[in-house]
């Protein structure tokens, strides 16, 4: 049974990044692979929501997918200058936390936050991590591959909505203003597996 994975080579020939999955019903797309690689390059912006303090931007690395198909879902943040958000490890403060609802289509994997900077507060005499400037939230998710939900996609498949929230709070060197919460949401269209066997006279014997 044949197991699908990625290699990513630099220039030089040598091997930078390996991508397999350890089950064969489990693989990446090869946009979610662009997205972890390059994601300034693969990532393609379904909508930019209203938050306050912030510009969000919600993207995807595919818009279709295929039962056991991993996807990349992400949070894009755009802080103005001298505003910062509370990154996850903060003490005594919101942390910036993106929340998926559960749901049976897909398997959800751990959000991926970037490296957080140490900011020092100065009239408190405190250490926080926190996040400036533009910063990606990542989450990786895996469809379904059940057998009663791909039975259940019929001939022209089904879009499911990934819906959820961002929780953060923010402050700028004056005011460190109350925690809040926005929804985010995608739009995926699940296809069935292409189940129809190959030419008989390119079988394998």
């Amino acid at each position: 049974m044949a197991r699908p994975g990625y290699f990513f080579i630099d220039p030089h020939s040598v091997i930078r990044e390996r991508f397999f999955e350890a089950k064969y019903r489990q693989r990446l797309s090869g946009y979610s692979v662009l997205a972890k690689l390059f994601p300034e390059l693969s990532q393609e912006v379904t909508s930019t929501i209203e938050a306050p303090h912030l510009q969000l931007l919600v993207e995807q690395s595919d818009r279709t997918a295929f039962p056991g198909n991993r996807i990349t879902l992400t949070a894009e943040l755009r802080l103005p200058p001298d505003v910062h958000v509370y990154a996850p490890g903060a003490k005594g403060y919101k942390p910036i936390n993106l929340l998926i609802n559960p749901m049976t289509e897909v398997q959800l994997k751990p959000a991926a936050y970037p490296r957080s900077k140490i900011l020092y507060l100065e009239a408190i005499k405190e250490r926080v991590p926190v996040f400036e400037g533009t910063f990606l939230i990542r989450q990786d998710l895996q469809v379904a591959t059940a057998a009663d939900f791909s039975n259940a996609l019929g001939a022209n498949g089904k879009t499911i909505t990934i819906a959820g929230k961002l929780e953060y709070q923010a402050c700028d060197r004056k005011i460190c203003y109350r925690p809040t919460s926005v929804p985010v949401q995608w739009r995926l269209q699940v296809m069935p597996l292409d189940r129809q066997r190959a030419p008989e006279d390119i079988r394998h014997k």
